[in-house]
């Protein structure tokens, strides 16, 4: 059974959820993970719910690092080569810090274009909108949608946009994400 209690090791950068202010845990704070997924950790501490990223995760120690840490798997696209199919699978491994489901399965990506900028390099934009207009995180896990398509070796720059209209239902969650929350 995978540990899940840490007592941070250092001052660590974390994002408080869902108000989305980036704040500091102090070194020896206990923490608890609720989930891990998509190289973040949302971690309970202090009465609250924060979110840690991937270049945080040696604060948990050399137990929780080593438990945590996702590899990449971008990688496995040759350079030079393109398709929006690796935009939506780079798009698959970004998670709400609250739900266990990727954003595309939770039915949040509502646009995605890719522009040939010419030589083998594309531009991407995506249109994104959140499970609630009152929540913090939005730009965090934007700017997340963007680094991964970014990290994509054809892609030059990636915009991600978010959106309002249509508002989000439940009605968008896909087969797949409805069978992990249990709603099917």
């Amino acid at each position: 059974m995978a540990q899940t209690s840490f007592t941070l090791t250092r001052d660590t950068q974390a994002t408080l959820i869902p108000a989305g202010d980036i704040l500091s845990l102090k070194e020896g704070t206990e923490v608890h993970v609720t989930q891990a997924l998509g190289g973040t950790v949302t971690v309970q501490a202090n009465g609250g719910l924060y979110r840690l990223a991937s270049k945080d995760l040696d604060a948990l120690g050399e137990a929780g690092k080593e438990e945590y840490t996702v590899e990449e798997t971008v990688a496995t696209v040759a350079p030079g080569e393109f398709s929006e199919d690796h935009v939506w699978d780079a798009l698959k491994t970004c998670f709400d810090p609250e739900i266990p489901v990727n954003i595309v399965d939770l039915g949040l990506i509502y646009d995605l274009q890719a522009q040939d900028l010419g030589e083998g390099s594309f531009e991407v934009f995506v249109k994104m909108t959140l499970t609630a207009q009152g929540c913090g995180m939005g730009p965090s896990i934007a700017a997340d949608a963007q680094q991964k398509i970014e990290a994509l070796p054809a892609v030059k720059s990636a915009q991600v946009d978010i959106v309002w209209d249509p508002v989000w239902t439940p009605h968008m969650i896909s087969d797949e994400g409805r069978t992990v929350l249990g709603l099917n």
